[in-house]
Parts: C-alpha cells; structure tokens; sequence
C-alpha cells in the first residue's frame, strides 16, 4: 500500500507530495518547498519515517512547483524527472517567479524525461504517466491503478480546472484530454490536487461548472 503525505507550502499553498510504500523508497512530487521551515519539515519527515527518496517526478514545471527541487535535489541527490515540453519552463524559472514578486535560484535541466504511458517505479510501486496537456504543453498525471489514486497537478481541482492564460496554456485542449483520458478513470478515483483539497472523479464529473 503507499502512503501520501501531503505538504501545504510557499506562498502560492501548493501541494508538495511525498509518496511512499511498505519498502520505505519514496518519490517526490513537485517539491515546492519554498521557506526554511519547510525545508526543515520534509528533512524531519523523511528521516521520522525512515524513508529513502529515489527521484522527483514533476507534474508540470511552474515556478511553485519547482521552487524546492534544487533544494531535494542537493538533499538527497537524486533526479528530477519531468515532460520535455515543460523543459522552457525550467529556463524560465527565475524570470518567471520575479514576475510574481518571487526570488528562486536557476534550476539544473530536467535528468530524465517523462512520456505518456510511462512508468514511475519505486519500492513495489507502479505509477501509469498521463500526457494532459493545456495548463502547460507538458503537464502529465499519475495514476496509481491498485489504489484508485490520481496525482493530478493543476489540471482538475475541487470545482475547478487548471488556468489556461500562462504561455502556452490550451483551454481546449485542458477540456478536452479532461474528458477523454481522466473522466475515463473510475468514479471512485482520489484525485490529489495541486492546489487545494481532494476531490473525485465522480465528484468533478457530476459537479465541476467547467466540465458539465
């Protein structure tokens, strides 16, 4: 079985997840770890818990979701595993978060890229990658099949969706792989959000103003 801990953090309340199972592997999962406090959380953490991280993997590459990799990265020296369509993202890291008032250090190119129908593999666990492109051209989800759990990043939120106005942001093609490829997932899906608080499949099928 893994186990989701979930860490509300930077000034943006972004979702940090570190996600692990009964071997003790863990992975990191758009580490936005922004304040000393933070940082200091997740070090106890791991180390509470006796965990090993094996590698990042990266929903989409937004300036708050990235703004601890580097600092994982040095921790634990271990890779950063992301879309290559989010790869200008990286680049931008810093002209980006000044934009919104925000200092973060340059960011070290993605180590390994993620593809649609990927596999993530720590421990004993498989997660499935999903291309959902249109909040960013390289924004992909992660799929736990045995425990009905979607990592979602800023695709679908409770009552929501990813905004689509950033540079090269698609609000057709959010819509449209939403339907096709997530609403194709059980009802009973988890859905772990970028910002915010759980939701479902079901939920958001029934209920989300966006996608009714």
């Amino acid at each position: 079985m893994i186990r989701i801990e979930k860490f509300v953090v930077n000034p943006l309340g972004e979702n940090s997840l570190v996600i692990s199972d009964e071997t003790g592997e863990c992975i990191f999962i758009d580490p936005g770890f922004f304040y000393d406090e933070e940082k200091d959380e997740i070090r106890s953490y791991i180390a509470d818990n006796k965990l090993t991280p094996v590698k990042i993997t990266n929903t989409h590459c937004h300036f708050d979701h990235i703004m601890g990799v580097e600092f994982i990265r040095d921790e634990y020296g271990i890779p950063l595993h992301a879309h290559a369509d989010d790869a200008f993202w990286i680049e931008a890291a810093q002209e980006q978060a000044n934009r919104f008032g925000f200092e973060v250090e340059p960011i070290r190119p993605i180590d390994a890229f993620l593809s649609e129908n990927d596999t993530i593999k720590f421990g004993n666990t498989t997660l499935e990658v999903l291309h959902i492109p249109g909040h960013t051209p390289g924004h992909v989800v992660f799929y736990n099949r045995e425990t009905g759990v979607l990592i979602a990043g800023d695709v679908l939120f409770y009552g929501s969706i990813g905004r689509t106005d950033l540079p090269r942001g698609n609000h057709n093609d959010l819509i449209s792989n939403i339907k096709t490829k997530l609403f194709k997932l059980p009802d009973n899906t988890k859905v772990y959000c970028g910002h915010g608080p759980e939701t479902t499949i079901g939920f958001e099928k029934s209920t989300n103003p966006f996608l009714t």
